[in-house]
């Protein structure tokens, strides 16, 4: 089964003659059919810009794009032809007056009410002619602004990634100094932690909202579309506000960094550039409160250089070895940083030697911790169709039967974190039960044990460490209940293959690895090895390409299940793979 047969486009748009190349614009913009009354909106994929560029000659040159002024068309194009524009047909009305008269000769009345049935029916083709236009010049309006993010990204990506910690936070506060500290215009619940960072910094983003704020939300890394880093109001930032938050941050930077450079010091970095971003843009928006996670660590993280009242610290486990420390306790330390004085900080479960440091932490700077399984915690769930049932008690009430709509275990104790840091903000009291249950239902978390395909079942998983593997594990077992399972599997370079691959295998059939794009990516031999290692070699595949290794997971599923068997397709092992596995799906992340 070739990966089109999964992911490809219709036919639909060929057999009206549309290039191939031309879908994504088509797309973008739903081109109606000739008498529709509307226009769907539908995200443009994204495209070097050679192919932008032959694009939109290629609908000019097919009569596509029409009404659109040339010299717009030239500002997109960057080169195109003038001589091109002015000879492409942009649709102009057909001349009434041919120089014979009209108006008299045999059967003229006749003429005159034919000539005015035929243009009626030319006016409703061309009112479905001018939305389908309008349609697609704003598809072209879109490329034009998806230029311009793409370039500010490919502008940032420049700089130090953002894995490449430097201890200090001194950059990041002479920027957001200069603009007048944005950091501190909102209320803000700082979240760190190794796993579950982000469905708990969603949850709490959407409980928030049911109780009517502006929510600001900030977490990485990004699965598809760099803007879902920066959250408002439960959306990426539109195209226009990442635009406008770069051009206001973008000369501070560069003279910060001018500054740094001069002292013998690097530029920022680009988790740090995000992060001025990210505030910048919520205190312009403006919002009613920030739900701010940490890139990585936690002491020299750039966000931590926020006020935050609460700080929410979930499961600490070991992860980013190179830059946090190789034991718990080194890597709870770090995370411990975001602790400050007097905060209520909101604790997950943890290890002994993890819960241990952050104790000592709060007794230093005299802030008050809220753990769970002492100060709170969930004392039902039940499984439920796209969810769960929670039942959690926190210092100030017990939610009863609150609908979780994600899968597992983990999420429901994730919930029960939300819940207690939504209570802390809002200042220890009981709150609005009917408001924490629409808060919650409307939470969300891409890429976390997400279906995208039926038949055979395809979930995506950005499970990546062999903590998030073994809760990813139990959460398979007990929501789907597969009789055969193969697993699509990629990494970055500097995690722990062996580890997460041993704790999927036993309930695992077969394993496909694949290759991901970017130089920090395993590689596939390497991966093949260590799989081998752990599955044996006749239970190991090594394909390249990701819709290429689902069609050959899918095929292995299908063929070894019975009729009665239910076969699934698990894609996992990096953020980064779940994102190219929603987009080759076409499950574009709120």
């Amino acid at each position: 089964m070739a990966g089109e047969a999964f992911f490809g486009h219709s036919s639909e748009d060929e057999a009206r003659g549309v290039p191939a190349d031309l879908v994504p614009y088509l797309e973008a913009a739903d081109a109606p059919d000739e008498g529709a009354d509307q226009v769907q909106e539908v995200n443009v994929a994204d495209a070097d810009d050679s192919a932008r560029d032959a694009a939109l000659r290629a609908l000019v040159e097919n009569s596509l794009l029409v009404g659109p002024d040339p010299t717009i068309l030239a500002e997109i194009t960057g080169d195109f032809d003038e001589a091109f524009a002015d000879d492409a047909d942009f649709g102009e009305e057909a001349d009434w007056s041919d120089g014979a008269d009209q108006s008299s000769g045999p059967g003229a009345t006749g003429d005159r009410d034919a000539t005015r049935a035929s243009r009626s029916a030319s006016g409703a083709r061309s009112d479905a002619s001018s939305t389908h236009d309008a349609a697609l010049a704003a598809a072209a309006d879109q490329v034009e602004l998806d230029t311009q993010v793409r370039r500010i990204y490919e502008s940032i990506v420049e700089r130090a990634p953002e894995h490449d910690i430097d201890p200090t936070l001194d950059r990041v506060k002479a920027v957001l100094d200069i603009l007048g500290d944005p950091q501190n215009a909102y209320p803000a619940v700082h979240v760190t932690g190794t796993n579950g960072k982000t469905s708990t910094a969603r949850m709490i983003d959407a409980v928030l909202t049911a109780f009517g704020m502006k929510v600001g939300r900030f977490t990485s890394p990004h699965l598809i579309d760099v803007r879902e880093r920066i959250s408002l109001e439960g959306h990426p930032i539109s195209r226009e506000g990442f635009i406008a938050a770069w051009q206001d941050v973008e000369p501070y930077i560069r003279m910060v960094d001018e500054h740094s450079q001069e002292q013998g010091g690097p530029r920022l970095s680009f988790f740090e550039v995000f992060t001025v971003m990210a505030f910048a843009a919520f205190a312009d928006y403006p919002v009613d409160a920030a739900v701010v996670e940490v890139g990585m660590g936690g002491t020299w993280d750039s966000t931590n250089v926020i006020g935050a009242g609460v700080s929410v610290i979930t499961p600490i486990g070991v992860d980013h070895t190179r830059w946090l420390g190789s034991t718990v306790e080194q890597i709870a330390r770090e995370k411990a940083g975001v602790i400050k004085p007097g905060q209520i900080v909101v604790v997950a479960r943890q290890s002994e030697e993890a819960l241990a440091v952050l104790e000592e932490r709060a007794r230093q700077v005299d802030a008050v911790l809220r753990v769970e399984g002492r100060d709170f915690e969930v004392v039902d769930r039940q499984m439920g169709v796209g969810g769960q049932l929670v039942t959690v008690r926190t210092p100030a009430a017990v939610y009863e039967d609150v609908f979780v709509p994600l899968l597992g275990e983990h999420q429901a104790h994730n919930a029960a974190v939300a819940l207690a840091a939504v209570e802390a903000f809002m200042g220890g009291r009981a709150l609005d039960g009917r408001i924490v249950e629409s808060g919650m239902m409307a939470a969300s978390s891409p890429g976390r044990l997400q279906v995208v395909r039926r038949s055979p079942t395809i979930i995506v998983d950005a499970a990546h460490n062999p903590a998030g593997a073994g809760t990813l594990r139990d959460a398979l077992e007990e929501s789907f209940g597969f009789s055969r399972v193969v697993g699509v599997y990629s990494a970055m370079g500097d995690k722990d293959v062996e580890g997460v691959l041993s704790e999927v295998e036993p309930f695992m059939d077969h394993i496909v690895v694949t290759r991901m794009d970017g130089g920090r990516a395993a590689d596939i031999d390497a991966l093949a090895r260590v799989a081998a290692d752990v599955f044996g070699p006749d239970r190991v595949d090594a394909v390249e390409g990701l819709a290429d290794a689902v069609d050959r997971a899918a095929a292995l599923a299908e063929a070894g299940a019975g009729p009665s068997d239910r076969s699934g397709v698990l894609v996992f092992g990096s953020v980064h793979l779940a994102g190219d596995m929603l987009a080759l799906a076409g499950k574009l992340p709120e």
